[in-house]
């Protein structure tokens, strides 16, 4: 009954497609305003939270749409930010129109490689092998000197990207805008694919993947696809991490990573299209504004509100204010 319930909350988030587009509108205008009253380090805030949210809804893809629970999704984000550490390390390489095609190409190989070992196997050991590659890659780019710059663990000091254009420099906000541009189009991109035969199918197995065979669904190929569609916009949300923090460290591939997106979806609401963006600003400003108080006790309070959201807002907080809608509209 209670799955009934969300399914049902879910389907009226994706419902009435002229509001979701007046929304969408009205929301874009506001965060291309917003910058203009903010100061620098502000403006920074908002890239971060714009580019975890890209990270999230590409974990959306895979978990709320297709049922898999990974704990190693950051090794996709981390492959996308190594890219440009690593360009910029041992090429000086900085144009983004050659940075860009390359964490294009890293991803997608990184997502194809990684998915096709953890496919493997199904449930709980998909989780544990997805964890163990995650921990993999944190490894071999903590100990390997080729993956840090001169005394220290990480790539210091990458600078923005290099556009190619004469006369033309990066400040905080003109940053912001480039991020949000990759946002919006991310957003849409992903909400194409949820709503294509392909992401319903990915719903249809995630729901019942016994009748989906019987259907005649390549079950395996499904799971597989989107996966490495994920890891392609994991990968590119690195590559703005990267940019935006402009240091790249090993701790990108870890589980310090890899449960954030899974914390922001659940936290929204999985497979909906604004559940991941609200999961990514609760907690990059909650984060933010707990850090300056007290930075030690906030993966405490972290873990308060994951399990307050899990006992009193299941199905996420976008869909329990749509139930509340609900029951106040009668």
């Amino acid at each position: 009954m209670a799955e009934a319930a969300q399914a049902t909350a879910v389907r009226r988030v994706r419902s009435r497609p002229a509001l979701w587009w007046v929304g969408l509108v009205v929301a874009v205008g506001f965060l291309a305003v917003l910058p203009w009253f903010m100061k620098g380090f502000m403006q920074t805030l908002m890239a971060r939270f714009l580019i975890f949210s890209i990270f999230a809804m590409s974990y959306n893809i895979i978990f709320g749409y297709g049922g898999m629970l990974s704990l190693g999704h950051a090794a996709f984000f981390g492959i996308g930010g190594y890219t440009v550490g690593l360009l910029f390390l041992h090429g000086d390489i900085t144009l983004f129109w050659i940075v860009a095609p390359l964490t294009v190409v890293f991803s997608l190989a990184g997502g194809a490689a990684l998915s096709f070992l953890a496919l493997r196997v199904t449930g709980l050991y998909f989780l544990l092998i997805t964890f163990g590659l995650g921990q993999l890659l944190y490894s071999l780019s903590w100990n390997i000197r080729w993956f840090n710059s001169a005394g220290m663990q990480g790539i210091a000091a990458i600078p923005f990207p290099d556009m190619g254009l004469p006369g033309f420099a990066w400040t905080n906000r003109s940053f912001y805008y480039f991020v949000l541009v990759w946002f919006v189009l991310s957003y849409l991109a992903i909400n194409r694919i949820a709503e294509s035969p392909f992401g319903r199918g990915l719903v249809g197995i995630r729901e019942g993947e016994n009748r989906m065979k019987a259907l005649g669904y390549d079950v395996w190929l499904f799971r597989y696809l989107a996966l490495v569609v994920s890891a392609l916009f994991a990968g590119w949300a690195g590559m703005l991490f990267a940019y935006n923090n402009s240091f790249v460290y090993p701790v990108n591939f870890s589980f310090d990573y890899s449960w954030l997106p899974m914390l922001m979806v659940i936290l929204g609401g999985a497979a909906t299209r604004i559940g991941p963006i609200v999961g990514a600003l609760i907690v990059v400003f909650a984060e933010f504004y707990v850090s300056q108080l007290t930075k030690e006790r906030w993966p405490l309070i972290l873990g308060i509100l994951f399990v307050a959201v899990i006992m009193y807002f299941r199905g996420g907080i976008v869909v329990a204010l749509v139930r509340l809608r609900k029951r106040l509209e009668g």
